[in-house]
C-alpha cells in the first residue's frame, strides 16, 4: 500500500513539459531557448543566438542562456563557430553517447552528464524497463551557457523557471547555471534510486514469501541490469564533480567550488546507494537460486520415494507373472488377497518410513 502510495506521489511531481515540442521552439527546430540575463534578471523576449551574444558583450554584462534538443552537426555548426567552441567539445556534443565529464577548453567548460528518469509500471516483469537514461552536455563561457539535450526526458523548462526566481544566483554567471544543472541531475538521481529502492524490497519480499514463484530469477536479473543503467550514468560523475570542488585551474571561484562540493557529496551517497542495490541484488538472485536448488531437492526426494513405493508391488507382480507351472500359492484359494494384503502392508511401512524423514 505504502508502496503505491509514493508511485502516484512520484507521478505527480514529475509532470514536466516537454520543451523540445516544436509549438515551444519557435527559434528553430533544434533550439528550445535562446534567453539574456542581466543582473539574474531575465530579459524580455527571444532572439536569435547572434543578437544575443551581441547584446550581452556591448553592455559587457549578464550572458547568454542557450538551449538546444539534439541539434544536428549543421545546425550546431553555426552556433560553435559563434561562440568559439573547441572542435573536439562540438563533435561530443552533437554525437552523444559520452561518459560523464568535465574538460577545459582555455576559457570554456564543457561538462557531460547523464540524465535519468524512473520507469513507472504496475508490476515488474523480465521484460520491465525501470531506468531511462538520456544525455546532457553544458558549455559554460564567460557571457553564455549552451545546454545540449539528448533523449525525451531532462528538461531543463522547470529548472530555468526555479532559477528565475533566484536572481541572486543567476547573477553569480554561467558557473552558477552549471551548478544548478549539476544539482538538479544529481537530485534526480536520488529520487530514481529511492523509486529503485522499493522495487528491490518488493522483489526481495517476493522471493523470501512463502510461495515463491521459480521464474523471479528472470525478474531479479531485469532489475540487476536497469540498475547497471543508473550505476553507469552516477559512478563516473563522481570525478569530474570532485575536479569542479577542488581544482582551482578549473573554477577559481572558491564559492562556486564550495556549492559543487556540496552536489558531489550528494552524489556519493547516490553511488553508495546503486553500490548497497547491487551486493543486496547479488544476495536476493542467490538467495533465490538456493530456493530452486532446495525445491528440486525435495521434488527428487518425493520421486525417489514415490518409485522405492512403487517397486514393492512391481517386483512382486514381476514375480508372480512369470510363466513357471511351480510356483509357490499359485493353487491356493487366498493366494490372490494374501499377495495383495502384503503387498498394501509393505507399500504402507515404507511409506510411513519416508513420512517420518521427511521425504514426503
Amino acid at each position: 500500500m505504502i508502496r503505491k502510495l509514493r508511485r502516484v506521489v512520484r507521478r505527480a511531481y514529475h509532470r514536466t513539459v516537454d520543451l523540445s515540442h516544436p509549438a515551444r521552439s519557435p527559434l528553430g527546430s533544434s533550439v528550445v531557448k535562446c534567453v539574456v540575463y542581466q543582473d539574474g534578471k531575465r530579459q524580455t523576449g527571444d532572439c536569435p543566438a547572434d543578437e544575443a551574444i551581441r547584446r550581452v558583450r556591448k553592455s559587457r554584462s549578464g550572458f547568454v542562456w542557450i538551449g538546444l534538443h539534439e541539434p544536428s552537426q549543421q545546425e550546431f555548426a553555426s552556433l560553435a563557430e559563434l561562440f568559439g567552441l573547441h572542435p573536439l567539445a562540438v563533435e561530443d556534443a552533437v554525437l552523444a553517447h559520452q561518459r560523464p565529464k568535465v574538460e577545459s577548453y582555455d576559457n570554456v567548460l564543457f561538462a557531460v552528464f547523464k540524465t535519468v528518469r524512473y520507469v513507472e509500471h504496475a508490476e515488474l516483469t523480465a521484460t520491465s524497463e525501470v531506468v531511462d537514461t538520456g544525455e546532457l552536455m553544458v558549455f559554460a563561457g564567460p557571457d553564455f551557457v549552451i545546454t545540449i539535450r539528448h533523449g525525451m526526458h531532462g528538461s531543463l523548462g522547470p529548472l530555468r523557471e526555479a532559477l528565475e526566481a533566484s536572481p541572486d544566483q543567476l547573477a553569480k554567471g554561467p558557473l552558477a547555471v552549471l551548478h544548478s544543472i549539476a544539482d538538479h541531475i544529481v537530485d534526480d538521481y536520488l529520487g530514481v534510486a529511492a523509486a529503485v529502492q522499493d522495487d528491490i524490497d518488493a522483489m526481495e519480499t517476493a522471493v523470501f514469501a512463502e510461495h515463491a514463484g521459480r521464474g523471479d530469477a528472470g525478474r531479479i536479473y531485469q532489475l540487476k541490469r536497469e540498475l547497471l543503467e543508473l550505476k553507469r550514468a552516477v559512478t563516473p560523475l563522481d570525478r569530474p564533480l570532485q575536479a569542479l570542488a577542488t581544482d582551482p585551474g578549473l573554477l577559481a571561484d572558491r564559492e562556486i567550488r564550495r556549492y559543487f562540493r556540496d552536489v558531489a557529496d550528494h552524489l556519493d551517497r547516490v553511488t553508495e546507494q546503486v553500490a548497497s542495490f547491487d551486493a543486496l541484488l547479488d544476495s536476493i538472485l542467490q538467495a533465490h537460486l538456493a530456493q530452486v536448488t532446495v525445491a528440486q531437492n525435495e521434488d527428487m526426494r518425493k520421486i525417489t520415494a514415490w518409485a522405492a513405493i512403487v517397486a514393492v508391488p512391481t517386483m512382486v507382480c514381476g514375480v508372480y507373472g512369470m510363466n513357471f507351472e511351480h510356483m509357490p500359492e499359485l493353487k491356493w484359494t487366498y493366494g490372490y488377497a494374501y499377495v495383495l494384503s502384503v503387498i498394501a502392508v509393505a507399500c504402507f511401512v515404507i511409506h510411513r518410513a519416508f513420512r517420518r524423514n521427511g521425504w514426503l
